[in-house]
């Protein structure tokens, strides 16, 4: 396993000065008194709590970059040459019919009222960072039209400039999240579905009665955690009055705006941001049940829950009390976790690693099973960007994994189309682009496509980061038909475990998923012995 360095990272904008580290510390191994920087522990010395966040805030996202002992990387994908699972009925498996185009991946969740989506991938919590508030369009419609899920993530309404509260402190007119529910559904085409998330703040506010009774919104997401962070939501923000007025809202905001000794650093230059948390959550069974069954009784459809890379126990619990209040979805998301705001050493030190957790969510799940109980849909989430992570999540928790949540992946895209048309405005497209055109049209693989679901009169109001968005599903959708092909399986419910082998015996001890050395070993020897 190879150690980081964490005194020096870009997610924080600092480096070691020293090739040579000293791996326990991440210190250099020579510190000389006169060093003009610039690790960790330099600019704390004059920034401070500035460094445990990645920067700068709302122009980047940031995901933990350390090497664990075992990760879906030590996972190989069986290939075979024969049969073909997961064919309509009464379709014969020959190479006429059983080509990778041919492959189903289409999926569903939900305990009975069921949601289909074109892709067993959906959006991480796309909530109130600044990343996502800016290029919301871009994420939403990119989602719609591609027909997959889309989670508006927690604070939305809380950080609103223009919110409007009632005599009782509850939701009177909430602007920005009318913006994102609408952008959504007005290129909705029957495949996913968006849904709101909800945390404590979230709740004190009145959100889900506000997105029921003004949206419609038939689904509902409580929130334990994420991978990056086992604290609540967090953001910047870069002027006084802003932070005094979230603290009137009622959330933490550090260091204390109302302090006149903070208020005459802020004056001074010296504080340049303050940070706006959400309070901890504190989980137990009765008020889990209860809270589900106030939100069903407020005519909400579906109730999802999104936990992190919590403790084992935890993890029980979420799936457990998820199988007697009859969630509908359960996210599990594993460390080190991407976002836009996580303080970065919890990032990269904190929580269970996705393959880890997500091996014991299918023991856990199996137990389950066993005992005669139903199990949750679930979907995995935590580090996965590409087709073959895909279906290494669903193999691994099959038959329960439904989807693979993804967080950054699916937000790049978003913002490389909307950069792309910015610089086709200002005439200044980068080779990277360029080599392939200079229009909409040249550059995106996909735009006729697009062209043809929205029509030809409406695509020029589709921003270019949905497009991209739209061409990077694409890639997962191709790409998985592929995978999936080559493992003979034609539809995900044909995906099971044993499309799946173990690099390294460490690998097999975690996943239980056989040493590849092992794998169909019996069935080899058979035929060999064979007469």
């Amino acid at each position: 396993m190879n150690l980081q360095t964490p005194n020096g990272n870009d997610a924080t904008r600092t480096f070691n000065r020293s090739k040579n580290v000293v791996p326990s510390s991440g210190l250099c191994s020579r510190c000389i008194d006169g060093c003009r920087g610039n690790c960790e522990i330099f600019k704390s010395t004059f920034r401070g709590r500035e460094l445990i966040y990645p920067g700068p805030f709302g122009d980047i996202t940031a995901g933990g970059d350390k090497n664990y002992p075992v990760d879906y990387s030590h996972l190989n994908i069986q290939g075979y040459a024969l049969g073909a699972r997961g064919l309509p009925d009464g379709v014969e498996a020959n190479p006429d019919n059983a080509r990778f185009p041919a492959v189903n991946t289409e999926t569903e969740y939900g305990w009975d009222r069921k949601v289909k989506m074109s892709i067993p991938i959906f959006t991480g919590a796309l909530g109130s960072t600044e990343i996502a508030r800016k290029n919301w369009d871009h994420f939403a419609v990119g989602a719609a039209i591609s027909g997959i899920t889309i989670v508006c993530g927690e604070n939305v309404c809380g950080i609103d400039p223009e919110l409007e509260l009632d005599s009782n402190n509850k939701i009177k007119r909430a602007p920005d999240m009318d913006r994102r529910i609408e952008a959504y559904k007005r290129y909705y085409n029957g495949m996913g579905e968006i849904l709101i998330q909800m945390n404590v703040e979230d709740t004190r506010l009145g959100v889900a009665e506000y997105i029921i009774e003004k949206h419609g919104i038939e689904t509902i997401e409580l929130k334990w955690g994420q991978g990056a962070k086992c604290i609540g939501g967090e953001i910047k923000v870069n002027s006084l009055e802003r932070a005094l007025e979230l603290q009137r809202r009622g959330y933490i905001v550090t260091p204390d705006p109302c302090d006149p000794v903070i208020q005459t650093a802020f004056k001074e230059g010296a504080i340049k941001e303050f940070e706006r948390h959400s309070r901890l959550g504190f989980i137990s069974e009765e008020g889990f049940f209860a809270e589900v069954e106030r939100l069903r009784k407020l005519g909400f459809k579906r109730i999802t829950l999104k936990t992190g890379a919590y403790s084992l126990r935890e993890l029980a619990m979420a799936i457990k009390w998820s199988s007697k209040a009859k969630i509908d979805l359960l996210t599990i998301d594993g460390a080190p976790g991407g976002t836009g705001m996580s303080p970065w050493r919890m990032m990269e030190e904190w929580g269970m690693p996705s393959i880890y957790l997500h091996s014991a969510a299918y023991e856990f799940s199996k137990i389950l099973q066993d005992n005669g109980e139903r199990v949750p849909d679930l979907a995995f989430a935590g580090g996965f960007s590409s087709e073959d992570g895909v279906f290494k999540a669903l193999a691994l928790g099959a038959p329960f994994v439904k989807a693979v949540c993804m967080g950054r992946a699916l937000m790049i895209p978003g913002m490389v189309g909307k950069n792309i048309a910015q610089w086709i405005k200002d005439n200044d497209l980068p080779k990277t682009v360029s080599e392939f055109g200079t229009t909409p049209e040249e550059i995106f693989v996909c735009y006729e496509k697009v062209k043809d679901i929205v029509g030809g009169n409406e695509i020029k109001n589709i921003p270019l980061g949905a497009i991209g968005i739209f061409s990077y599903a694409d890639k997962i959708k191709t790409g998985l038909q592929q995978l999936m092909a080559g493992a003979r399986c034609f539809r995900l419910s044909a995906i099971t475990r044993n499309e799946l082998m173990s690099l390294t015996e460490e690998c097999s001890k975690v996943t239980k998923i056989p040493y590849i050395m092992d794998c169909y070993r019996d069935d080899a020897l058979e035929i060999l012995k064979k007469k």
